[in-house]
Order: C-alpha cells, then structure tokens, then sequence
C-alpha cells in the first residue's frame, strides 16, 4: 500500500472511525450486562473525543514511530467494574471480545463492499476500503492477544486458574509497565501477527494487495 497524504488522511479517519465503534461497543456491552460506569462518564458515544487519550492516542504513536519505526496507538480505555457485570468472569469476556469482535464485523462489511465494488487499484473507494479492511482486521487480531489489559485477556480470565488470573492481574496492575512490555512484545514477535492479518485479509479480499 502506497505512503501517501491521500492514504494518511483516509488511515486517520479509519482510525477515528474504527477506534470509536471498538470503544463505544465496550461501554455499550458492559451497561447492558449492568454496569454503568462508562455510560455515566459519557463513553457511550461514537464522538471520538470521548476516546482519546492525550497520552495512547497522541503522544504513543509519535514515541513509538520515532523509536520503531511503525506507529502504536491506543485508544482510552473503557473504565468497567466487573464486580458488577452479571455472569461474572463470563461477563468480563462479553465486554471485553465485544470490541475485537466489532472490528471484525466492520473489516467483513468492508470486505463485502470491496469484492462487489471492485475499485480500481490507486482509486479513492481503493483506499478506502483497502485501510478501513486491512486496520479493523488488525485492530480485531491485535486486541485478541490474552495479554493484560489487551481484550483477549478477558476471554482468558473467563477460563483461567486462579493463580494464572493473579499473575495476569500482577501485569495489569503495572500499569505503563505492562503496556511498554506488549510494545516490545509485539515488535519482537510480530511475524506471526503479520502472517494471521494477511491470511484474513486474504480470505475476506482477496483481490486486496497489501
């Protein structure tokens, strides 16, 4: 995919787009499963601002492109007491997988519109829907990992032992710590997370060249 401002500002508004329905679904699924603390701070919302974090969203990416080489960003956490969601660890998995999941659902939709548009290669609809499939199925696969306070660790506190439940929650109570190891993480080890992203992007698209 081509680097340029046309592609730039299409990956910006994919991202708002994309970040704020992640986000929003979180604090949609943990009000419905009885906790309203995110409704409550306005979290409810497809309005960006409302998920942007000065420190993840801004200063991150910038830090991480000027460090790796490639941007890192996230959005500002969903604040969720899960001491009040019902169905207990399970609920925490709802809330939690709800927002890969809904990336997910975005990058399908996109998909569809690709294989029946066809657009051509260079094209504004190319670019568009090229980002807006390729990000969200990122998006989907990166927040997967059972790694604290990914997503996909929600779905693992739902299953795992309670001395595993503690070692996940020593990580996430490290706060910027944690979130530095998963940048290294997944810089180290971010072939495989290439390889499933292709794979996906290739079973949905593949008429897509990324």
């Amino acid at each position: 995919m081509n680097v340029s401002l046309q592609n730039i500002a299409i990956f910006l508004v994919v991202l708002l787009f994309s970040m704020s329905i992640h986000e929003m679904m979180h604090a949609f699924a943990s009000n419905w499963l009885g906790d309203d603390t995110a409704f409550r701070q306005g979290r409810l919302t497809f309005n960006p601002l409302a998920h942007i974090d000065p420190y993840f969203t801004v200063l991150l990416p910038i830090v991480s492109f000027v460090v790796f080489g490639a941007f890192f960003a996230i959005a500002k956490p969903v604040q969720v007491n899960f001491a009040r969601l019902r169905y207990g660890e399970f609920g925490g998995a709802i809330v939690g997988m709800v927002g890969p999941l809904t990336n997910l659902v975005i990058a399908v939709v996109f998909s569809v519109l690709f294989n029946s548009l066809d657009p051509a290669s260079g094209s504004l609809a190319y670019g568009f829907l090229s980002i807006a499939v390729s990000f969200n199925i990122l998006l989907f696969v990166f927040n997967s990992i059972p790694w604290p306070p990914l997503d996909g660790s929600r779905l693992l506190y739902a299953f795992a032992p309670r001395p595993l439940q503690e070692f996940m929650e020593s990580i996430e109570a490290a706060g910027y710590t944690s979130i530095f190891i998963l940048i290294i993480l997944v810089y180290s080890f971010n072939g495989p997370i290439v390889s499933i992203v292709d794979k996906l992007i290739h079973l949905l698209a593949p008429g897509l060249i990324t």
